[in-house]
């Protein structure tokens, strides 16, 4: 058989493991999880495919190949694999997308590389041996990766996740953790640091997570209520998923 790994995140093992040897045959990157580029409204993203060397023969292509024929041509030239499955629509894929990551990978290197998935690493176990306590963690005895999975579950309150996430937006978090993911987990809080935060930024964020789970017992209407500062409330999903709006607002006058 064939392994497929998820390689949406390679914050943890970034320049520390090779998945290839690890026996990954096909794998894809989510290029905004990891190497810098946008992702916001759910685009302009970027996943692009490695394969196996035994595999590359079928990869939809043309791909961009060393020019070894034409000494006098161009150094790369465009080469259809010799078993493809033949070529997709946007076969270039989103180029900018493309060229920033790349841009990311060679200013910081190797070793930068490595020293960013050693400081993501850091910074998760950093944040759950603080919250450990406060909040319920799962599997909270062993070392982490990346990010680790909290419970939005506070003893003798009825509050939740979500209720949890809204409030932290109160606290100027305008980018609370990805709740109910995994869904294994009853109430999920999925808290991923990176490797770009600040020990200031990160003992805030413990803070404020503290004086959360402090509101769940004296006040947690104040956490049914969030977020009380922004723009836009709550939506209401349920109602918005049975009622779409699929066009513009001038045309509903």
């Amino acid at each position: 058989g064939l392994v497929y790994g998820d390689g949406a995140n390679l914050n943890a093992i970034m320049g520390i493991v090779r998945p290839g040897d690890l026996g990954v045959d096909v794998m894809h990157f989510n290029l905004h999880k990891t190497f810098s580029t946008p992702h916001g409204g759910g685009g302009p993203g970027s996943g692009p495919v490695g394969v196996a060397p035994r595999l590359a023969q079928y990869l939809p292509g043309p791909i961009v190949t060393i020019n070894e024929k034409d000494k006098e041509g161009p150094l790369y030239e465009l080469t259809m694999p010799l078993k493809s499955i033949g070529r997709l629509k946007a076969f270039y894929g989103n180029f900018g997308i493309l060229v920033r990551a790349y841009t990311y990978i060679r200013v910081l290197g190797r070793e930068g590389l490595r020293r960013a998935a050693e400081h993501a690493v850091l910074n998760a176990n950093y944040l759950q041996a603080r919250l450990k306590g406060v909040y319920p963690i799962p599997h909270g005895e062993r070392t982490c990766m990346h990010e680790f999975v909290a419970q939005g579950i506070i003893e003798g309150s009825d509050v939740k996740a979500l209720d949890i996430a809204k409030r932290l937006m109160d606290y100027g978090h305008s980018h609370p953790p990805t709740i109910y993911f995994p869904l294994i987990v009853h109430e999920s809080l999925m808290i991923e640091p990176t490797e770009t935060e600040s020990k200031q930024t990160l003992d805030q964020f413990v803070e404020d997570m503290v004086k959360i789970a402090q509101e769940a017992k004296t006040n947690p209407q104040v956490l049914h209520e969030a977020p009380h500062h922004s723009p836009t409330r709550r939506l209401d999903e349920v109602r918005a998923a049975k009622n779409l709006i699929l066009c513009a607002p001038q045309a509903l006058e």
